[in-house]
């Protein structure tokens, strides 16, 4: 079967590989497309510290059910749909206290195992999600929602509150999806003016160019001096950070999704001072792949607009040669592996 492998970083091929058979309790898929994450890129660079070489990235699939043993899921066998490619061990204390999303083992598909990036996987049962008359292209792109999904319940975000998302890439407009959802008032910051007009597309009620504007000046002047109730970084940057807490309101959430590789340096009484929750995230639940299912099923919003192209598999180098070269421009980027 055709096979996307990253051989060493900046080094890709699509070649052949073994046909897989299902084992006990799996399915075996036909996956469809294959949406590139920000680590599938981080691999193809170099910049992944948990990538071991070679390795077939993708954990953003869709894919149909080739073949399923009988089970209560109510999956059969061309049913279109997505999957949990976070494996846990089961056994760490972070398993065993239902946190299975930060397991101290966690293999992540394409990172610390194969990915989907090939025309068929094998999947556990529990990890299938029934895609409910979704598209594959929408279904692609259910997994990097639910990592913005969770992180914005992380931050129990409620109705009127005043939330601040820096950073308008994927991630952060899922996370602005995901706000508008839950009843907040959505501002988006960013450098990149391509961006913020996209954000605006998803419903932000309004947009902060950081690189023409003081962020913290604007927030202050958008909430009336208070500062926001909610402040969201997605971005993965010291400045972003320490603009959040900047604009956070006096005992606002502060909640983390970008992926951060350099240190932070700052004074940490205005914590104490402000009284900030700060929290952090990663991957996601399984109700959290339910309800962004049932959210993109109920028709109140238009995923299929955050993708920028669409590239066959034959081409998945230029694909994630686009992706290591973006200069904003682009949003999601799928992979066509098995959608004829």
């Amino acid at each position: 079967m055709k096979t996307v492998m990253i051989d060493e970083p900046f080094k890709i091929h699509v070649g052949e590989t073994d046909m897989l058979k299902p084992g006990e309790g799996e399915a075996l898929l036909k996956v469809m497309y294959g949406g590139i994450c920000g680590a599938d890129v981080a691999s193809y660079i170099g910049n992944q510290p948990f990538t071991t070489y070679p390795r077939i990235p993708g954990h953003e699939f869709s894919a149909q059910i080739v073949s399923v043993p009988e089970n209560d899921r109510g999956l059969k066998a061309g049913d279109i749909v997505t999957a949990n490619p976070y494996f846990n061990c089961g056994e760490c204390y972070s398993c065993r206290r239902g946190f299975v999303n930060c397991c101290t083992d966690n293999q992540t598909m394409g990172v610390q195992r194969d990915g989907a990036f090939r025309e068929y996987i094998v999947m556990p049962l529990e990890r299938i999600y029934n895609g409910k008359g979704l598209s594959a292209k929408e279904l692609a792109l259910v997994e990097p929602f639910t990592i913005s999904y969770h992180a914005l319940h992380r931050a129990e975000v409620k109705p009127g509150d005043n939330v601040l998302i820096v950073g308008a890439g994927p991630i952060g407009l899922f996370a602005l999806i995901a706000a508008k959802a839950q009843g907040a008032k959505v501002y988006s910051a960013d450098i990149l003016p391509g961006r913020l007009e996209k954000a605006l597309h998803f419903g932000a009620d309004g947009v902060i160019n950081s690189k023409e504007k003081d962020i913290r000046e604007e927030a202050m002047r958008i909430t009336g001096g208070n500062g926001f109730d909610v402040c969201v970084e997605a971005c993965g940057q010291s400045v972003t950070f320490l603009s959040c807490i900047d604009c956070a309101a006096f005992a606002a959430n502060i909640i983390l999704i970008g992926n951060g590789k350099k240190e932070t340096t700052f004074l940490h009484s205005v914590l104490l001072k402000k009284e900030l929750n700060v929290f952090g995230s990663r991957n996601s639940y399984p109700r959290d792949f339910r309800a962004v299912i049932d959210l993109i099923a109920s028709g109140e919003i238009n995923v299929l607009d955050m993708v920028s192209d669409i590239y066959p598999i034959e081409r998945a180098d230029e694909a994630f040669k686009a992706l290591a070269d973006n200069d904003g421009s682009l949003a999601k980027v799928l992979i066509n592996i098995g959608d004829k």
